[in-house]
């Protein structure tokens, strides 16, 4: 049933004293127009800008275009497919971006994206679909890809969709860079990673594990054989805290702790761990030292205002009792024999922002205090391995690379972690962008631009057309059972009925859904309508705006619920 609620607002009066409109008032020059514009979850959220609005409102429209729900998914998944190949992955990890910048969060909530991505990519995986092609030419042009984290993957995915011959080559036992060896189990498991890159290995990507160019293959003999070379080495190596004794055996940094624990090391670390930091592979290393039956501590400098970390992981430690002490940073480490044992606090305070923008803490003099540990973890940040590729390297930087992710060597294009530390849908956004600068580079044929349009917002939006919708929830373990198996994942995929739900919260942005408002509130008959099924969501024109018969009184423009009708 179509919703039409009136505006409160004052309308600007004709000459004759009436409104506009009908043949009692004077009639408006402005005519109505529909103009698509970018809906902010994708064009501004989104760092890949993944098609989010289609996505969801192929789903949300599936009934009333009499389509199946299992057609409407699969049309999902492949409108995703476009710019990823890590739908579950991301629907797994990653922090949402798009829901901060979702409209809907100025009405009851943001549109749970992330979950519905997770279902999608969950049930592509459980229906085995393959990634749709660009071309099915197959090229003579072979491309090399140094790394197999999400930023090379999704590079390899993209140039496979265009016919070209990959090979990845990952310095690891397994693939996946990060994603397996930098997130927990509980938060990604491996064989859902598995299962999305065999995909990008069975569209004919060959993947040589073992094998750290550089060391292993000369990146040279990689330029003589290959057309373009892909640079994807992520960021493994944890950085030191600077203080003496922090060589002990029972200090680690937080990347290498993970590694160990992701490739099955069962670690011992006493009866109290101390995680320095405040990421997200801080909260990581916190939440599996309690799953390996240690209490743990987070140490973090700032305040809770400025902590990077994922708020929904910082809430999930804070519910598996994870202390977290703010305002503190560590300055010397006490040791008993070879082992450290514990260590001197500085208490801090914030003063002025630095340069990243956040306030700079600030000791407090002679306000210290002292902490015992069994276990010490360094998170405070990380950085790449750069063997092999030093000459990329400019000044005290890591690689730079132009807006097209090639680096001052031709033929060499990098992305990730390695080029600044980021989040993985960053990481999958570099490797597709690359992709399309090495087909520019091979062929000839430009790139397409990166769309940077204005998004509409919700001051553009009619939103008491919209019912409120409550946002759905997934399902999480209890507390008390998540330490029962280290590797247990916490948070489930929404079922069918609960990703359709939150897919019909969407409010299509700057698009036409057609809801038949504009239809229903013309007098002067100057709206019609088709009564095909699907219109506008399918890409077909579903009503047609008679000008010559309008007379300009702008109800249809002004409580169009999308925006996507203006007067011009």
């Amino acid at each position: 049933m179509i919703k039409i609620v009136k505006k409160k607002k004052k309308k600007k009066l004709g000459s004759m004293g009436f409104s506009g409109g009908g043949a009692a008032g004077e009639q408006s020059l402005l005519r109505p127009f529909g103009k698509t514009q970018p809906a902010p979850c994708g064009a501004e959220g989104c760092p890949n800008h993944n098609h989010i609005r289609p996505m969801l409102m192929i789903i949300s429209k599936a009934e009333d275009m009499g389509r199946s729900m299992d057609d409407a998914y699969t049309d999902a998944w492949n409108i995703f497919a476009e710019t990823t190949p890590f739908h579950s992955v991301c629907g797994r990890v990653c922090p949402h971006p798009c829901e901060s910048a979702c409209n809907r969060r100025e009405k009851e909530g943001a549109v749970g994206i992330n979950a519905v991505e997770r279902f999608i990519g969950d049930f592509g995986l459980e229906k085995k679909l393959k990634p749709p092609m660009i071309t099915e030419e197959k090229r003579t042009e072979k491309i090399a890809v140094v790394g197999s984290g999400p930023a090379g993957m999704s590079c390899a995915y993209q140039l496979a969709r265009r016919g070209y011959p990959v090979t990845v080559f990952e310095a690891f036992p397994k693939s996946g860079g990060m994603l397996r060896y930098g997130i927990p189990d509980y938060r990604l498991p491996q064989d859902v990673l598995d299962a999305e890159i065999q995909r990008i290995l069975d569209m004919g990507v060959e993947l040589k594990l073992n094998t750290m160019v550089g060391r292993d293959v000369p990146v040279d003999d990689l330029k003589k054989e290959y057309a373009a070379i892909f640079v994807g080495l992520g960021a493994h190596q944890g950085l030191q805290l600077k203080i003496e004794s922090e060589d002990a055996p029972n200090v680690w940094t937080g990347t290498d702790f993970l590694h160990k624990v992701n490739e099955g090391e069962m670690i011992e670390v006493g009866d109290h761990v101390v995680v320095i930091g405040g990421g997200d592979t801080a909260i990581d290393a916190a939440r599996m030292a309690r799953r390996l039956g240690a209490k743990a501590t987070i140490l973090y400098r700032r305040t809770r205002t400025e902590m990077p970390a994922i708020e929904e992981e910082i809430e999930g430690a804070l519910e598996e009792g994870v202390d977290i002490h703010f305002l503190a940073a560590p300055i010397e480490i006490y040791k008993d024999g070879d082992k450290a044992t514990g260590m001197k606090c500085q208490q801090m305070e914030l003063g002025e922002p630095d340069a990243s923008g956040r306030r700079r803490p600030v000791p407090i003099e002679g306000d210290t205090f002292d902490l015992q540990f069994t276990t010490l973890i360094a998170a405070i940040s990380q950085q790449p391995d750069f063997t092999g590729f030093t000459d990329l390297i400019e000044g005290r930087d890591w690689i730079k690379t132009d807006d097209k992710f090639k680096t001052k060597i031709e033929s060499i294009f990098s992305g990730g972690d390695n080029v600044n530390l980021g989040l993985v849908i960053d990481a999958i956004y570099h490797g597709r962008r690359a992709a399309e600068a090495i087909h520019e580079m091979v062929t000839g044929e430009a790139m397409s631009p990166d769309k940077k349009a204005e998004a509409i917002h919700f001051d553009k939006l009619y939103p008491d057309f919209y019912e409120e919708m409550q946002r759905q929830q997934p399902a999480v373990m209890p507390v008390e059972t998540r330490f029962e198996d280290i590797n247990a994942e916490i948070t489930s995929t929404f079922t069918i009925e609960a990703a359709t739900a939150e897919a019909r919260r969407c409010m299509s942005c700057g698009f036409c859904f057609d809801c038949g408002v504009c239809w229903s509130l013309c007098q002067d008959s100057a709206i019609t309508k088709s009564m095909v099924k699907g219109g506008p969501v399918v890409g077909k024109p579903e009503y047609v705006y008679k000008h010559d018969v309008c007379t300009g009184c702008k109800k249809c423009a002004e409580q169009c619920p999308c925006g996507w009708l203006e007067m011009r």
